[in-house]
């Protein structure tokens, strides 16, 4: 008797697995690191066969923690990191090349000579290294073979180790995110690919989030895979709302229906999860690069924190932010300034400045760029739902109410990208009635005077102008 799904969220720094039950509860938890290498200034990969090795690992751990077998799986849902990508030989499933994480600089000098307008009417995207199409260029480029060979995303590379080959898919949010596809047809595009040099042979067939997409055989059982999204976009689901995820990075989303008409200025149009046959559904996203991969540089880089968890009581073992700003462009900046030549900056440093400050400031500046993407929709937001990780900084959170004047919420589960990727598969094999709710937790209410933000946000606002 199927009892559970389970939803994998791969990320940038590790792979989450989930056993979730009937109520969205979850059963069981997995988890899997996964490293990153440098092996140039602004350049990031990973190791493909370790992604695969990281969704093994944590799969049967969550597994075994829930104390169930693969066989009583009624499907698997897949989230995973956007853009980062990868190409293989068919024949063999044999990586060529390190997956070119999201992150990666490497093309911003070819980006300049995109024809970014029409890419923006296009795609709903802007010429940026952040998207797929300009890794897979280099790529295609850098790789010597003569051999047939498959590109993919995350999800894709996942589903064809999954299926052991059978099946070559992404689905439409991941599509949205490479700058070969249509977001009007949510197809790829021929004038696109031309641009690109991109066979269309390369590239997986498109599908809707939620459906089955293939059988396959996890640990001696045979489940549907039934379920796929970008993490950003399983996030939204999960939140049936505007929300902002913060992890590595933060990525503010806003859903518009059927809207996919071109963006306002420093957002993307994407498209977003769509169940089945309904019609196309789509979202405003501001993305911003660097928010807890701040505070990870300042504990592995620097030193100064034994734990990210230590970040917050660090910040508030301080009156004030002592005038000290951090603009963390440490992989250039992304919504609404798109600007991936930018390198971080800190301003205000006098005698007095303690590493504490340092702290604070990382954190006060997730809060600062989220104010900043929020500036840019065209409709006001009366509160915010917030997941990931960093959600458990209380001072961050408290302060982004503070900052953007409004009810900042927490979900009490805060894997809300994995529970978005177990509703999505849930729905595709009838798992459910009607799709559950997560449980409320956190609230946060702003208790700042606005002058006392907005004289903080302008303080931020001369440090980024420097940056930039």
């Amino acid at each position: 008797m199927s009892s559970a799904i389970l939803a994998i969220d791969q990320g940038t720094t590790g792979t989450t697995c989930l056993v979730v039950g009937n109520d969205l509860d979850v059963l069981g938890r997995g988890y899997a690191s996964l490293g990153q290498s440098f092996p140039r200034p602004g350049w990031v990969e990973h190791d493909p066969e370790e992604i695969w090795r990281t969704v093994q690992q944590a799969a049967a751990t969550a597994l075994d923690d829930a104390g169930l077998r693969a066989a009583e799986l009624a499907g698997i849902g897949i989230a995973n990191q956007r853009e980062t990508t990868l190409l293989w030989e068919r024949a063999t499933g044999e990586p060529v090349h390190p997956a070119i994480v999201w992150q990666d600089r490497r093309a911003a000098e070819r980006c300049r000579e995109l024809p970014a307008a029409r890419l923006r009417e296009l795609t709903g995207l802007v010429a940026d290294p952040y998207f797929s199409a300009t890794k897979l260029e280099w790529l295609l480029a850098a790789v010597e073979t003569a051999e047939p060979l498959a590109f993919g995303t995350v999800d894709s590379w996942l589903v064809w180790r999954l299926s052991g080959g059978r099946a070559h898919v992404t689905d439409e949010t991941n599509a949205s995110r490479t700058l070969l596809a249509s977001l009007a047809t949510l197809d790829w595009d021929e004038e696109l690919l031309g641009l690109f040099g991109v066979e269309r042979e390369l590239l997986p067939a498109i599908v809707p989030s939620s459906g089955v997409v293939c059988e396959i055989d996890l640990f001696g059982a045979t489940v549907p895979v039934a379920g796929i999204a970008g993490d950003q976009q399983a996030a939204l689901h999960a939140a049936a709302g505007a929300k902002a995820t913060y992890g590595t990075g933060t990525f503010l989303l806003a859903p518009t229906g059927g809207d996919c008409s071109p963006p306002p200025h420093g957002l993307l149009r994407t498209a977003a999860a769509r169940l089945g046959t309904q019609p196309p559904q789509y979202a405003l996203e501001g993305s911003v690069f660097v928010t807890g991969a701040a505070v990870q540089w300042l504990r592995d880089g620097l030193g100064l924190l034994a734990d990210a968890a230590e970040s917050s009581a660090a910040a508030e073992s301080l009156a004030d932010n002592g005038g000290v700003y951090f603009v963390p462009a440490l992989a250039g900046l992304g919504s609404p300034h798109w600007a991936p030549e930018a390198r971080g900056l800190i301003t205000g440093i006098t005698g007095g400045t303690q590493k504490a400050h340092l702290v604070r400031a990382a954190l006060e500046a997730t809060a600062y760029q989220t104010r900043d993407v929020v500036e840019a929709m065209p409709v006001a937001l009366d509160r915010l739902r917030a997941d990931g990780g960093q959600t458990a900084n209380r001072f961050l959170m408290q302060f982004l109410a503070d900052l953007l004047g409004i009810c900042v919420e927490v979900p009490a589960e805060r894997e809300q990208t994995a529970l978005g990727a177990a509703l999505l598969a849930g729905a595709a094999v009838g798992f459910w009635d009607a799709p559950p709710q997560s449980e409320a937790g956190a609230v946060y209410e702003p208790s700042l005077a606005r002058d006392e933000a907005d004289r903080l946000y302008e303080g931020w606002r001369n440090a980024l102008e420097r940056a930039l």
